[in-house]
């Protein structure tokens, strides 16, 4: 499908906004475990009175035979998971106590006997918690129902090593006031089922009068706890669940509804949709903020480690939805964790149960702002946490996301591709219904959803390439393309520009092209003055743009000139068209003073005069050429935005533009000097090295590494906060979509450092629609534990005809040349008069700023 009118998916957001925010009041899916655990409850309690001896919820029982999957196990999962064994096996000893289901029975018995093997054996190196704990006591109940579980290939010793760490958990964990959890795990074991537990016991009575009756929330736990004690609160809230899911429990309730409607908000701005429900999220995010500044004064609510998951989960998530949006929100309202070292060594021990609300609390630091130690302090707890656990193979497309975030950072990625890796993830995951740590998974489970997120993802690529087959032509016609040196630009501008904006600007928005243009000569003209012209040829032509004529000019002289004109004037024109304001000397100042920018490096690298540092980054600030980007589409796409922010306001730019113009340079100028220290070219790490010579070169990186830290935290607040700039809303997040692009390719880690890698991204963003079917079969493919996060790797999909447009469209012959993408080359002249300022040896060419080549 190469797209679906516009019209289609506008008519599948209509009908989502009345599935997902409609007053109705939705339970959760149904859990087989839960479910089977309320089987067992026999009528009254009371085994002794045989003539009324049956199940209390008979609902449950008739549940359990009408939905068996067709592969003989039961839960929803689209496959097989080790999850579905101890639901299969619970529903299995219900029926038998019940002595109904035979033919249910017998077909679960084979799927046992089919699959145990193989399931454990594929989780070994790794059993999940939950599993470990519930596994043995299902197994010991099935047992001492008569149902006849035939061990085979070796599972036996898989079975011993699952008992065996079930039995290493519990005796390690220690019955105290913040130790509830573990008392159920202990009591989840098969003495409730026998009715052995001591029903006097003053733990047990207390957890059971606690809250509403339930026990964790959890129906399966409260069912084993009525079971062993007959506490009326417990069978109260496991009445009121049946009565309210007649047809099959959820594994959790009630639930927390406001949790739910953030997740569904953080679910629909990642796969892409957030413009399409723009006004429901804010009438969600409004009433959460509300509900914030009056509920969470007191942060020791709900802390028990029953519920920490769920409010750390919470609290992580709510930080970082409203934060984005611009709500003043502090750093204790999640963060408040760091200070309580028995709630971070619980973490710690509890590695399956936490390993999703440690994701999100490793998401929500992100968003720090300078001075918020604390966010700190989390960030490196979660990150530490994530990276050292041993749980996340149990679900290899939570562990596949997880990487992503943890390898490559926030900063340094582009929208539209983590759109599409989170819509994948959406189609593939599978999760227990039972007691799997990852539950709140369930919340993000809808089909229409993800199908209207790959409508909407398909139909932005044929946007996409329309317009890359537009400015293709323009730069063809502009000479641009056979100009003969330099890097290819034109798909990789135009790429950069779209795959970082698909949240904010709408379907058909001219800003990228506008973007990728002025990207383009950007990048031509940086190619000339690095490596092409000589020193007379550079001031003949920084001459002729400050007096804005091309008649003194030739060569590629004149195709650069008559390339950035033929942008200016387009540019003034659609403004006067809006606004009956003619702008062409605020956009030819900004041109100009790059121009006479490059010059004046030029001038450095050729000759024994070096800058200061301070006088070195004014001018690598204008040089990079930020700026230009930012402010050329500012222009066109806020409409309020006054005409003073399209230039120096007394000598300056507006501070969230100079900081954005100094991190994007610094970030250069940290990955770069390895290189151009070779060429013997400035370089902001290398003066600070030549300025301090009692140092090593790693205490320059540390040193420029801090100011970036420091510059990226100010710039994040100028962007997300008001009261910093007048500047419109969108013209921040084109400000926050340019530092993207320029980090993503002076990410150290970048995922870019072959043809092939840069490809496949193009590929994925542009190119190779979503394919439900194909995407949701690879992930669900068996794959082997790791102790480690290892380097996301992305599948290999690429038709051959898709790759051969590609190809032309990345013009194959500069393609040859590069090393990175349009960080490093080789193969390229140095530029002619070249003198060595710094006295290194020159060993080849670099580009001597690393500078972003296709925003």
């Amino acid at each position: 499908m190469d797209s679906l009118p516009l019209s289609s998916i506008e008519s599948l957001v209509i009908d989502m906004k009345k599935d997902l925010f409609s007053n109705k009041d939705k339970v959760a899916k149904t859990s087989a475990y839960d479910t089977a655990w309320l089987a067992m409850i026999p009528n009254n309690n009371n085994q002794e009175n045989e003539d009324n001896y049956g199940p209390m919820f008979e609902s449950c029982v008739n549940w359990i035979l009408n939905n068996q999957n067709e592969l003989g196990f039961w839960g929803d999962f689209n496959v097989p998971t080790i999850d579905c064994l101890p639901s299969t096996l619970a529903c299995m000893v219900a029926l038998k106590k019940w002595g109904v289901g035979e033919s249910q029975i017998e077909k679960g018995l084979k799927f046992i006997h089919a699959n145990m093997d193989t399931l454990l054996k594929e989780n070994s190196q790794c059993f999940p918690r939950s599993f470990t704990i519930v596994f043995p006591t299902i197994l010991q109940l099935a047992k001492a129902q008569g149902l006849e579980i035939i061990f085979i290939n070796g599972s036996n010793r898989l079975l011993s090593d699952v008992f065996m760490k079930k039995k290493s958990i519990l005796e390690s964990e220690k019955l105290n006031d913040q130790s509830d959890l573990a008392y159920l795990e202990k009591l989840s074991q098969s003495d409730i089922y026998f009715n052995c537990v001591n029903k006097d016991d003053e733990i047990l009575k207390q957890l059971c009068e606690e809250k509403n009756g339930s026990f964790f929330q959890s129906p399966s736990a409260t069912a084993q706890a009525f079971m062993a004690t007959g506490n009326e609160k417990c069978l109260q809230y496991l009445m009121s669940i049946v009565q309210k899911c007649p047809n099959g429990v959820p594994s959790r309730y009630p639930m927390d509804e406001e949790l739910k409607m953030l997740c569904k908000v953080d679910n629909i701005q990642r796969m892409g949709l957030g413009k399409q429900f723009e006004k429901e999220i804010g009438q969600i995010l409004d009433q959460v903020y509300k509900n914030y500044q009056v509920n969470n004064l007191d942060n020791n609510n709900d802390k028990e480690t029953s519920y920490l998951p769920e409010k750390l989960f919470k609290d992580s998530l709510a930080f970082r939805l409203l934060r984005l949006q611009g709500y003043k929100i502090n750093e204790g309202i999640f963060c408040w964790f760091v200070h309580e070292p028995q709630i971070m060594e619980y973490i710690e021990k509890n590695q399956d149960f936490f390993a999703y609300v440690m994701y999100n609390v490793y998401r929500a630091t992100d968003l720090m702002f300078n001075g918020e130690s604390d966010i700190e302090k989390a960030r490196s707890f979660s990150r530490n946490f994530l990276v050292n656990n041993d749980n996340l193979s149990v679900l290899p497309s939570l562990q596949k996301v997880i990487e992503h975030e943890l390898n490559v950072p926030w900063f340094a990625r582009l929208e539209h591709l983590d759109h599409r890796l989170w819509i994948e993830f959406n189609q593939s995951i599978s999760l227990s219904d039972g007691k799997s740590p990852f539950y709140w998974l369930s919340y993000l489970q809808n089909d229409k959803l993800t199908q209207l997120a790959v409508q909407n993802y398909e139909y932005r690529q044929s946007i996409y390439r329309n317009e890359l087959e537009d400015l293709k032509r323009w730069s063809k016609d502009k000479g641009l393309v056979d100009i003969g040196f330099g890097r290819e630009k034109t798909t990789y501008s135009y790429f950069a520009s779209a795959a970082s904006s698909s949240s904010f600007l709408p379907y058909e928005s001219f800003l990228r092209m506008v973007v990728a243009k002025c990207s383009i000569v950007i990048t031509v003209a940086d190619d000339f003055y690095d490596e092409e012209a000589s020193l007379s040829e550079l001031q003949i032509l920084t001459e002729a743009i400050q007096r804005w004529d091309a008649k003194t000019l030739d060569g590629p002289s004149k195709i650069i000139f008559e390339a950035l004109d033929d942008l200016v004037c387009d540019v003034a024109n659609m403004y006067h068209l809006q606004h009956k304001i003619d702008i062409t000397p605020q956009l030819q100042h900004m041109w100009k003073e790059t121009f006479h920018s490059w010059m004046m490096e030029s001038l450095w690298s050729r000759t024994s005069n070096l800058p200061c540092m301070d006088e070195y980054l004014e001018v690598g600030m204008i040089s990079i050429g930020a700026h230009i980007l930012v402010l050329h589409a500012a222009a066109l796409g806020c409409p309020t935005l006054p005409i003073e922010m399209l230039g120096p306001i007394n000598g300056k730019y507006e501070n969230i533009t100079r900081l954005l113009m100094a991190t994007t340079r610094l970030l250069n100028d940290i990955q770069s000097y390895q290189k151009e220290r070779e060429v013997g070219k400035m370089n902001y790490t290398l003066l600070h090295f030549k300025e301090n010579p009692n140092g090593q070169i790693e205490d320059s990186i540390d040193f420029v590494k801090g100011i970036v830290g420091n510059k990226k935290k100010e710039f994040l607040e100028n962007v997300l906060m008001d009261g910093f700039n007048e500047m419109p809303r969108t013209m921040k997040l084109l400000h926050l979509s340019c530092l993207n692009v320029f980090h993503m390719f002076f990410n150290s880690c970048n995922l870019f450092d072959t043809k092939a890698a840069i490809l496949e991204d193009i590929m994925r963003a542009i190119y190779i629609p979503l394919s439900q079917e194909e995407e949701q079969t690879s992930s669900m493919m068996p794959q082997q534990p790791s102790k480690t996060l290892q380097p996301m790797v992305l599948e290999k999909k690429m038709k051959k005809v898709e790759i051969a447009k590609v190809n032309a469209c990345l013009n194959e012959k500069n393609l040859k040349k590069q090393v990175g993408i349009g960080i490093s080359f080789v193969g390229r002249q140095g530029p002619k008069s070249y003198n060595n300022s710094f006295g290194w040896s020159n060993k080849g060419f670099a580009s001597q700023k690393l500078r972003l080549c296709f925003m």
